[in-house]
């Protein structure tokens, strides 16, 4: 079992290859592997999604995924 951790100035819904798995900023399980992380579709964020490998992390030491808010221009 792995352990991520997805960064985001707000709580909302983070995707773990298309099924739901938990809220930002709380550490997360995942199993290890490639995967395709994603927030809710109504978030403006970026990037639109992130693809990771997971390996080698802990609950204390999760693998931090880092989203930004869109800029609406």
């Amino acid at each position: 079992m792995e352990f991520i951790k997805v960064i985001f100035p707000d709580d909302c819904p983070v995707y773990i290859d298309g099924e739901l798995n938990g809220v930002t900023n709380d550490v997360l399980r995942v199993e290890s592997g490639t995967h395709v992380f994603t927030l809710d579709a109504t978030i403006a964020c970026q990037p639109p999604s992130r693809t990771l490998a997971v390996d080698g992390t802990t609950v204390l030491e999760p693998l931090n995924i880092i989203f930004t808010r869109r800029r609406v221009v």
